[in-house]
């Protein structure tokens, strides 16, 4: 359940992240937006990967 739990509240910290960088910077840039939120869902993947998966 642990795992289930960290992995739940690093997806919820993800999208909070990327939804308050889409509102605060790049409201009405479109590429500048995707490129910044993919960087975003890349480094919570490395985060998962490092912390999350091997507890």
């Amino acid at each position: 359940m642990g795992r289930q739990a960290g992995a739940g509240l690093l997806v919820a910290a993800m999208v909070g992240v990327v939804v308050a960088v889409d509102l605060l910077f790049f409201r009405h840039e479109f590429w500048p937006r995707l490129f910044v939120n993919v960087g975003i869902v890349l480094v919570f993947l490395a985060v998962y990967l490092r912390f999350v998966r091997r507890a």
